[in-house]
């Protein structure tokens, strides 16, 4: 069934809204997969705060040139879906290539590249940004180095106090020996 004009326009004007989302996706050959199997993907990639959509190459090309962005010509080709990253871009990723990762679906679906910013990626450089910790992770990271030296500062001070306390301690025992 043909699209007509007005679809397109409204599937490329939702295109132009998710990329304007999100900061990076992935471009996904899904050839073979049930619709239960695309259910599984849709949900893992919500579940990484992300959106799985089937797109028209033609559609989505208008619609990153509409916003401005990189089109990656070379990765869309055939029948594609995309996977938007709108806070998470590593764990977009992650979810796709864990889910493509499952040994009755690797001969299915395959990421081909993707692109974050301006940037189009290749395979391997969406498998390298899936392994970069989430954004939640590096916040608890930052705030572990924040913290470490003002703990080490604390560990130091009551040091210095238990040792100024025992030498007291010391004196005080010494003056009652030398008394008694």
């Amino acid at each position: 069934m043909a699209l007509t004009r007005e679809r397109k326009n409204e599937l490329v004007a939702q295109y132009v809204d998710l990329l304007s989302k999100t900061n990076g996706f992935v471009v996904v050959q899904a050839s073979g997969l049930s619709v239960k199997e695309i259910d599984g993907l849709r949900a893992a990639v919500r579940n990484a705060n992300g959106k799985y959509v089937v797109a028209k190459n033609t559609l989505l090309t208008k619609a990153l040139e509409e916003a401005g962005l990189a089109v990656p010509s070379d990765l869309l080709k055939g029948p594609n879906g995309i996977a938007f990253g709108f806070d998470n871009f590593p764990g977009v990723a992650k979810a796709v290539l864990d889910y493509a990762a499952d040994a009755t679906r690797t001969e299915k679906m395959k990421v081909v590249g993707g692109q974050m910013g301006s940037n189009v990626l290749s395979d391997k450089q969406v498998d390298a940004i899936s392994k970069l910790p989430s954004l939640d992770e590096l916040r608890g990271q930052l705030i572990g180095l924040i913290v470490a030296p003002a703990t080490g500062i604390v560990s130091v001070i009551q040091a210095a106090n238990s040792s100024v306390v025992n030498v007291l301690q010391a004196y005080l025992d010494d003056r009652e020996q030398g008394a008694a």
